[in-house]
């Protein structure tokens, strides 16, 4: 799908599209925390609009995607159509909520999307304009979208990955997760056998901004080679921290390879078996 906008945006260019009557700039960690929000900003939650939580985290994991109709129904609340140009921040360090909703927004088919890089902490700290309140959004026709357009990947495709030695499985959580030495939240402290590590927070710099395209893209080249995208599959422990690495594949100029939705968590609770140290 073409797309010659950076996925990135810096402080100074979102100001320079402040006036855009198309700019819809999104809060992606608005649910979570107090003011200040930057000005202009529309909220939207991670576990209301972004996922579909069913009763039982083995069908889906923490942060099922919803449906495409179910996403369609929230661009549209957003105010946002086929013609907006979206901006996305968040809070946390790197943007993982941003960079799940950049994925979504990507995957059914959206022209011009991208992250504030660094976050509201950077824009704040080069005092970009605060406020108190969220805008409250115009809503527009559900998005004409009718499916997902980048690549997901089933349990049973990480299942059968998991025995090939020409698939690549990137677990991007934190080093002690994969190894086992702690599990906070899943079931199995560990990692899906034939899984590599390599920790989102690399993707970023001591400033908290994403690396520079050429660094990124010399450090993914040098993981993954020049093997098709079809063959590596990205997850995380729920199926959002691994959007942050695909953000940074994207914003390196590479192909957007497989999202595990599901992740660890699905894993853990279906059977799958773990590792338990850096093997």
């Amino acid at each position: 799908m073409p797309n010659t906008l950076s996925p990135l945006v810096s402080t100074t260019e979102l100001r320079a599209l402040q006036h855009n009557k198309d700019l819809i700039l999104v809060d992606a960690g608005a649910q979570k925390r107090k003011p200040p929000f930057l000005e202009g900003a529309v909220g939207v939650d991670l576990e209301t609009q972004l996922s579909d939580i069913k009763a039982d985290a083995a069908q889906g994991g923490r942060h099922p995607l919803p449906t495409v109709a179910q996403f369609a129904r929230v661009l549209g609340n957003l105010g946002i159509g086929p013609n907006s140009h979206v901006v996305i921040y968040d809070d946390m360090r790197g943007g993982n909520a941003a960079a799940r909703f950049w994925w979504m927004l990507t995957a059914v088919g959206h022209p011009k999307v991208q992250v504030l890089n660094g976050g509201a902490q950077q824009a704040i700290q080069e005092g970009y304009p605060q406020t108190d309140r969220l805008r409250t959004p115009t809503a527009v026709d559900a998005y004409p979208t009718t499916d997902w357009q980048l690549p997901l990947a089933t349990m049973a495709e990480v299942e059968q990955a998991t025995q090939s030695q020409d698939q690549i499985i990137i677990d991007v959580r934190e080093a002690k997760r994969y190894a086992g030495e702690f599990e906070p939240i899943d079931l199995l402290a560990g990692h899906i056998p034939n899984a590599i590590n390599v920790p989102f927070q690399d993707n970023l710099g001591e400033d908290g901004r994403f690396k520079s395209a050429a660094e990124l893209r010399q450090k993914y080249r040098a993981i993954l080679g020049n093997v098709p995208k079809d063959t590596i599959t990205v997850h995380c422990g729920s199926g959002v921290t691994a959007c942050h690495t695909l953000l940074a594949l994207a914003h390196a100029g590479m192909d957007i390879p497989k999202l595990y939705v599901g992740s660890c968590i699905v894993c853990s609770r279906n059977e799958l078996p773990f590792l338990v140290g850096n093997s």
